[in-house]
């Protein structure tokens, strides 16, 4: 079962995605800041990270780059309220880009997509 790593620091958002992941059948951990997203990433090996860009303290796109830098293996989901990010390049070493929404179902489909491409890889 692979390990989904949600690092949110909106806690209804946190558990909305936990649940519908397990739902779909994953494994899921969830951090509420960067430092811990990244604690676990070292310490957990997660299989797919979901990253929130805007969040006190370090943000998202600092904590894309040190995931990275860890494990470039480990394929990366921005999910984010602000759409003007995309625009930003240091969100392009990202391998998708999603704008927050109540309705999971394309976040979903996407952890799907990578993960499937990641076993392929393998």
């Amino acid at each position: 079962m692979a390990k989904v790593l949600i690092v949110d620091d909106e806690p209804h958002l946190r558990l909305l995605y936990e649940t519908e992941l397990r739902g779909a059948g994953y494994q899921t951990m969830t951090a509420s800041n960067a430092e811990q997203g990244l604690e676990y990433v070292e310490t957990m090996h997660p299989d797919l990270v979901i990253l929130d860009i805007r969040m006190a303290g370090m943000d998202g796109i600092e904590a894309l780059q040190r995931i990275l830098d860890m494990d470039n293996t480990i394929p990366v989901i921005l999910n984010t309220a602000y759409s003007s990010y995309r625009e930003n390049y240091l969100t392009w070493s990202a391998d998708a880009y999603i704008t927050k929404s109540s309705d999971t179902t394309e976040l979903i489909s996407k952890v799907k997509e990578l993960l499937d491409a990641k076993m392929i890889e393998s």
